[in-house]
């Protein structure tokens, strides 16, 4: 694990894998730089900064007891809507984006039944969440936190590029699972539509890059202020 006095600005992503508990060494190191990065900034003007995409959202989601985090009945996979709560109509790394957005979705487990007194404990915020499905009588995942003002999180991939997103489609399990949770038809319109500038493009050109200029500018804000 990184030394948080050595950098300002951390991207944890990982997985596949339970992101439940399994004895191994690398989780008590893992969940230390999570409480680490929090309690640090609690306690320090100059910030650390950190955004947990996919299995380290999850990870970070169990560790701090904000919900149910459990294995889907089926794999998720493929470019999916998410809708923005209430917070999120306000979360500045979402304003550019429409409601609903798109983004990539890979995953086997999924947040549900948030603790919404823990969240208010904590001070932190959920700020999108899965497309509503009315049809299916299933409880909709959170799919994005704001876990402090330096910390944010996403259950689905900020990162992904239509050409990574083409790759990952030729795997059987992924075109399987997306086929499966969505038809043919949708697996189709998905191949489509991957490289629409409105949709993953969009998605991958606001959040991550907002996040590390947001995060840029305030470091050297301080450093100024301190010279």
């Amino acid at each position: 694990m990184p030394d948080i006095e050595d950098f300002d600005i951390f991207i944890s992503s990982g997985g596949p894998g339970d992101p439940h508990r399994e004895g191994l060494e690398w989780e008590d190191k893992f969940a230390a730089l999570l409480d680490g990065i929090f309690e640090y900034n609690r306690s320090h003007d100059r910030k650390k900064y950190l955004f947990l995409i996919c299995h380290s959202f999850q990870l970070a989601s169990i560790h701090w007891k904000l919900g149910t985090i459990n294995k889907r009945k089926s794999y998720s996979f493929g470019v999916m809507p998410v809708h923005k709560t209430e917070e999120g109509e306000r979360e500045f790394l979402l304003k550019n984006l429409p409601d609903p957005f798109y983004a990539v979705d890979s995953r086997a487990f999924q947040f549900i039944e948030p603790d919404f007194h823990r969240f208010e404990e904590l001070g932190m915020h959920i700020v999108a969440i899965e497309k509503f499905r009315p049809h299916i009588n299933l409880e909709r995942a959170v799919m994005a936190v704001r876990f402090s003002e330096e910390i944010f999180g996403t259950q689905f991939h900020p990162e992904a590029n239509p050409a990574g997103m083409i790759e990952n489609l030729k795997v059987e399990k992924n075109k399987e699972a997306m086929i499966e949770n969505f038809g043919m038809e949708k697996y189709l319109e998905t191949i489509d539509r991957i490289d629409d500038e409105d949709k993953i493009i969009l998605t991958q050109a606001q959040i991550l890059p907002g996040f590390l200029d947001h995060a840029r500018k305030n470091i050297l804000k301080q450093a100024d202020s301190m010279a």
